[in-house]
């Protein structure tokens, strides 16, 4: 069995930017995939090579759309998937290899896919530990610190509220984001409510699995959307938002305590400092009993 892989690059003038993410999609072993470039309304003509280079792809496709800002971008995209149809290999093209499901990537301009491997070791993951219905992540390598981020292998409460795998490290099941889209309401955490749908919403219980694989997905750029000085108190704002809304009050008061008592503010400055970022995420592979390689 075999999955098919759409991956969505959501853009508003990348420059070259988009060329170094697609040149890592271009890459993969694995061929099972389709691209879906939802662009807001480029004026830098980075959707050129593209467009030039669209042969050299399984599939490629570009959506050329205003958009109310990233998430709407998503959600577009995600609402355009069954307009492609589903991408095969040739293996697929002569019947001899089933395909398991669509499952949706994004992946962000300037970040890429961290070797050639990803989707390969992917779709084994997913071959390895099916479900009827989830969300496959795994780790990331964080360029600004030169470090592997980790993500926590067991999703619980405690870790819907204090760290979820970011997007760039998520492989989600497309049923999951057809049901419940992003919320674009939430400005920075979007992707944070729709996971913490998946894991507390009463509609989703018992029927979305979360399955971690020791891989390192995404080469992460940093300094993003989300990590302005401006966005970071949207961000905060909005967790205590998202938070409010699924979990009881005196669970999320409780964790936020926690939080405040084993000092989360300067735990955040080590994790995002260079020179103590590697000690920090060391010692959290160390506490999720994961040993990650580079």
């Amino acid at each position: 069995m075999s999955v098919n892989f759409s991956i969505i690059i959501v853009c508003l003038n990348p420059g070259t930017k988009l060329k170094d993410t697609l040149e890592s999609v271009k890459k993969q072993t694995y061929k099972n995939y389709e691209i879906i470039i939802k662009d807001g309304g480029s004026t830098d003509n980075s959707l050129e090579y593209a467009r030039e280079a669209a042969g050299e792809f399984p599939s490629l496709h570009i959506i050329e759309k205003k958009d109310k800002g990233i998430y709407d971008a998503m959600n577009q995209a995600v609402f355009c998937l069954d307009e492609f149809g589903r991408v095969s290999c040739d293996e697929v093209a002569a019947g001899t290899v089933e395909l398991n499901g669509r499952y949706v990537y994004f992946l962000n301009c300037g970040d890429i896919l961290y070797d050639e491997y990803v989707l390969e070791k992917v779709n084994d993951l997913i071959k390895a530990k099916p479900s009827v219905s989830g969300i496959y992540y795994g780790n990331i390598y964080d360029r600004l610190t030169g470090n592997v981020v980790a993500s926590n292998p067991d999703i619980d409460a405690f870790g819907c509220y204090r760290n979820v795998p970011c997007h760039q490290a998520c492989f989600y099941d497309e049923k999951i984001l057809k049901e419940h889209m992003f919320d674009t309401k939430y400005r920075v955490r979007a992707d944070y409510e729709q996971f913490l749908w998946c894991f507390f919403a009463k509609e989703a219980s018992g029927k979305i699995s979360f399955v971690y694989g020791d891989i390192l997905i995404a080469d992460y750029e940093g300094d993003g959307f989300s990590e302005t000085k401006q966005n970071r108190k949207i961000s905060a704002k909005e967790h205590w938002e998202i938070v409010k809304k699924y979990m009881p009050a005196a669970m999320a008061w409780k964790y936020r305590i926690i939080m405040w008592v084993t000092f989360a503010p300067v735990r955040t400055w080590l994790s995002g400092n260079r020179f103590t970022a590697g000690l920090y995420n060391g010692l959290k592979r160390v506490y999720y009993g994961k040993g990650v390689k580079k």
